[in-house]
């Protein structure tokens, strides 16, 4: 049975997150990308907290096994007449260069004018939203590592919005149910308690 949409929501997830490759690899629209992204996030966290690895040895190690695969790839071509290794034309484009970089420049852009917007106080209920979940987050940096944080993060962005969107029916039944729990016990103690609270006289305004 169809049930609404919690917190007054109308669209599919998949619009929310904006229906293009962002969305198709949380939600494994792209199952390859998907993969190979979860993968690549786990075994960087597997040689950081596991084998902890060290940034520059880890950095060093990678050059190394590059430098050496290009050097024997680029000996055997000579020797079984194999395409040598070429960099990609992409790599070396400056318009491709200017591309990602002006990218990164919209997006950071675009973050602090939402930040500055919800700091000034335009917006007062993400203003408090953001408040409580960095402050949760700078409680939970104190006893989790920040690799672990990031994998955990990870984990749950690549997981998380799939599950919802394969069982969105059943969590959105459970979230409304939720909702209404919270919204009875607010009401209950807001007349049994915050109502009972003594105020002063309230002082009327002078007409001008």
């Amino acid at each position: 049975m169809p049930v609404g949409k919690p917190f007054g929501r109308e669209r599919p997830i998949y619009d929310i997150l904006g229906r293009g490759k962002v969305a198709d690899v949380l939600l494994w629209r792209d199952k390859t990308v998907s993969a190979a992204i979860l993968a690549s996030v786990s075994i960087i966290w597997f040689l950081f907290e596991v084998v902890e690895y060290n940034l520059v040895t880890l950095l060093s190690h990678i050059i190394i096994t590059t430098m050496l695969v290009i050097f024997i790839w680029s000996m055997a071509a000579d020797v079984f007449k194999w395409t040598p290794p070429r960099i990609p034309d992409i790599i070396l484009l400056e318009s491709s260069s200017r591309e990602v970089a002006a990218i990164w420049h919209a997006k950071f852009n675009k973050f602090l004018t939402k930040f500055f917007d919800v700091a000034y106080g335009n917006d007062f209920r993400q203003f408090i939203l953001g408040i409580c979940s960095l402050w949760i987050l700078s409680v939970a940096g104190n006893y989790i590592s920040t690799m672990n944080l990031l994998f955990f993060s990870c984990l749950c962005l690549e997981t998380l919005p799939y599950l919802y969107e394969r069982y969105e029916e059943q969590v959105d039944h459970h979230l409304i149910q939720l909702n209404k729990q919270m919204r009875n016990s607010f009401n209950k103690l807001d007349t049994e308690f915050l109502r009972k609270v003594p105020r002063g006289p309230v002082k009327e305004k002078k007409a001008k």
